[in-house]
């Protein structure tokens, strides 16, 4: 009989009170509001700069400065994309092959580099190698425009200023904080009985690390490049700053630069050369998306 009091008081407790239906609902609606407004308005800052490149791209200089979000279709014309592809002064064309250069070199350093580092960190249970990783994520608190300075007084220390080699310089060491951070998540969730396995096959470290585990983090790589690829593209300061223009090089950010005047700007020149620099970046994100947020999340848990 207490056994079966007991149930029934269990039983009440378990019933849903009739007045907790309509307030949770009503609750579950306001949240839902609130973040398709959050989203509209994320939405909506992010696409006007992107709708104002776009438009303006294919419009004459006039209708950019009286209607800049106007959308005339029978103005529209391909003539001043066609000449900013032609333009010497602003060869944007010219600059994908340097850019494109720096990006392969850089890619290449950063995983030569930050490849066998973050396996010894991960690999190691020592305090010091721990302090060592740490020392590498501070570099991804402080801004890169904070240490222009110091790197353009260092450079010319080493008789590096002004030079491709010092810019790769500038550009490998940059990315090598989130690459090894990056890298050392991934290769924790690899098994240590994999290393063992090669000891015991006569493998050493070295040959261990490049011919078994680097293969297994290919997740981990690509997302590495893909993040370096894009913000090296993308990046200005950097090469504006450390390569002048009597170095006679120029990125796809830089070459836009280049040609806008102090005292007047031609727009007709500026927005195609703009569409035509961020084209490439925005069409291959948009294909590699997906291996961006695998390769970010694969190492978040282990097993």
């Amino acid at each position: 009989m207490v056994v079966l009091e007991a149930e029934i008081r269990d039983k009440h407790k378990r019933l849903p009170d009739p007045d907790d239906a309509p307030r949770g609902e009503a609750e579950r609606e306001s949240r839902s509001v609130v973040r398709w407004v959050m989203l509209s308005l994320l939405f909506v800052i992010m696409i006007v700069p992107v709708y104002l490149l776009l438009v303006n791209a294919f419009k004459s200089q006039d209708d950019i400065l009286d209607n800049p979000f106007s959308l005339p279709l029978g103005g529209l014309t391909l003539e001043h994309l066609s000449a900013a592809v032609d333009s010497p002064q602003y060869n944007v064309i010219g600059g994908y092959g340097f850019t494109l250069f720096l990006v392969v070199i850089v890619d290449v350093l950063c995983i030569v580099l930050a490849g066998p580092a973050a396996y010894a960190i991960a690999r190691s249970l020592k305090r010091r190698t721990q302090l060592v990783l740490l020392y590498f994520l501070a570099g991804t608190f402080i801004p890169g425009a904070a240490v222009i300075i110091p790197v353009i007084y260092v450079l010319r220390e080493i008789g590096l200023a002004n030079t491709v080699t010092g810019l790769v310089a500038h550009d490998v060491a940059s990315t090598l904080p989130v690459s090894i951070f990056l890298f050392v998540g991934f290769i924790r969730t690899i098994p240590v009985d994999i290393d063992h396995a090669a000891t015991i096959d006569g493998a050493g470290r070295y040959r261990t690390f490049w011919t078994i585990i680097f293969p297994l983090m290919r997740p981990a790589v690509v997302t590495v490049l893909i993040l370096n690829s894009i913000g090296i593209w993308n990046d200005f300061i950097s090469p504006q700053i450390l390569l002048s223009p009597s170095s006679g090089h120029y990125t796809v950010t830089t070459a836009i630069y280049a040609g806008i005047s102090q005292y007047s700007t031609d727009l007709t020149k500026v927005f195609p050369n703009l569409l035509l620099a961020i084209a490439p970046v925005i069409i291959f994100f948009i294909y590699m998306q997906r291996h961006i947020i695998s390769g970010l999340t694969v190492g978040a848990v282990k097993g």
